[in-house]
């Protein structure tokens, strides 16, 4: 594996990742969990514009679809302990003649840490999960997290008014609720959430006012979690980060006698605060990246040997501390962002097989 690391800013613990389409080019904006910037960058990993300086306590952001720059962020999640004040907030850029990108709370929602926005038959969801419902002292579990949902307005960042969203719980009672991964299957949006609790799918409406599904993928304490079909047979395993913020990296596959999920591979490290996440396409075939807080703090990449059928494991970076990372493709080669937060970098890889 061939890697060519580049620095690209300096972020004083930089945490959030998301792709960005705007004035027909694309982007990526990079924002930090503490009180620091948003930053939009080129591809190439060139700094285009200053989104906001504060507040920061940026968990999670994404496009509004079929906006021209328009996106949705959580504010004020500063840590497990200081979420109290956290939101959604609605972002869009600068109108003619202006410098600032406008900022607006979209819903008010304590404690909300991973959020999306889904799509079925053209219907637009968001989908928001809440770490914990509430707490009085540090490190207070004593109130579960949930997760909610509510159907997108069409006008969504269109008018300069603003949209309150009508948020119903879906699923309570959700331990440590921290992982999320939308992935998409038959033709619509799928969510991948993993919790103390265990790991769900969920699967939303087929029509506005339908129900939601929701389906037990694994019973066991999960951090993060990812369906990815990475020995190509048709199926996708489930790869896993156990347990919560844990050091544990496994991946899973289901029996065919049973239907049920079960453990093929552990990675043979102990890889501490495992956090940054991603599940697909790297250098032509599927590939796992994972990144670690802790202890050596590296990113990580595992995909699977056809000729020797195991599972294997290499090295992207050491000693970085990943909290997320994003992948994508720039003339035709694969590159990925990593949200070093440990060491306050943002990096991107080149990387060649």
């Amino acid at each position: 594996m061939k890697i060519n690391k580049k620095i690209i800013s300096n972020l004083t613990k930089c945490y959030s990742i998301a792709p960005l389409h705007y004035k027909g080019k694309d982007f990526f904006l990079v924002a930090a969990e503490k009180t620091d910037r948003c930053i939009l960058f080129d591809l190439e990993g060139n700094e285009v514009d200053t989104i906001w300086e504060q507040p920061g306590g940026v968990m999670s952001m994404v496009q509004v679809p079929g906006s021209d720059g328009v996106f949705l962020a959580t504010h004020r999640f500063y840590s497990p302990n200081d979420s109290k004040e956290a939101s959604i907030v609605l972002v869009r850029p600068p109108k003619e003649k202006e410098k600032q990108w406008s900022v607006e709370t979209l819903v008010s929602l304590p404690h909300v840490h991973r959020f999306d926005i889904i799509e079925r038959n053209g219907i637009h969801y968001l989908i928001a999960c809440t770490l914990k419902s509430g707490h009085e002292y540090k490190d207070d579990w004593s109130s579960p997290g949930k997760v909610y949902g509510a159907v997108l307005p069409e006008n969504l960042g269109e008018t300069g008014e603003e949209h309150a969203l009508e948020l119903f719980v879906i699923k309570d009672q959700m331990l440590k609720n921290h992982g999320y991964y939308r992935v998409r299957e038959n033709g619509y949006d799928t969510s991948v959430i993993s919790s103390e609790n265990g790991i769900f799918r969920f699967i939303p409406p087929e029509k506005a006012g339908g129900e939601w599904k929701t389906e037990t993928l694994l019973t066991i304490p999960a951090s993060d979690a990812v369906l990815v079909d990475l020995d190509e047979d048709g199926e996708e395993e489930l790869a896993v980060i156990a347990p919560f913020h844990g050091d544990q990296i496994k991946i899973y596959k289901r029996a065919k006698e049973t239907g049920n999920f079960e453990c093929i591979y552990s990675y043979e490290k102990t890889a501490e605060f495992c956090h940054a996440i991603y599940g697909g396409s790297l250098c032509g075939e599927n590939a796992l990246v994972i990144g670690h807080r802790k202890g050596n703090r590296d990113l990580l990449c595992f995909s699977y040997d056809k000729e020797k059928q195991t599972y294997q494991s290499d090295v992207i970076d050491h000693d970085c501390g990943p909290a997320n990372v994003w992948h994508f493709v720039r003339d035709g080669k694969d590159v990925i962002v990593s949200t070093n937060r440990e060491t306050d970098e943002v990096a991107m890889y080149e990387i060649e097989r």
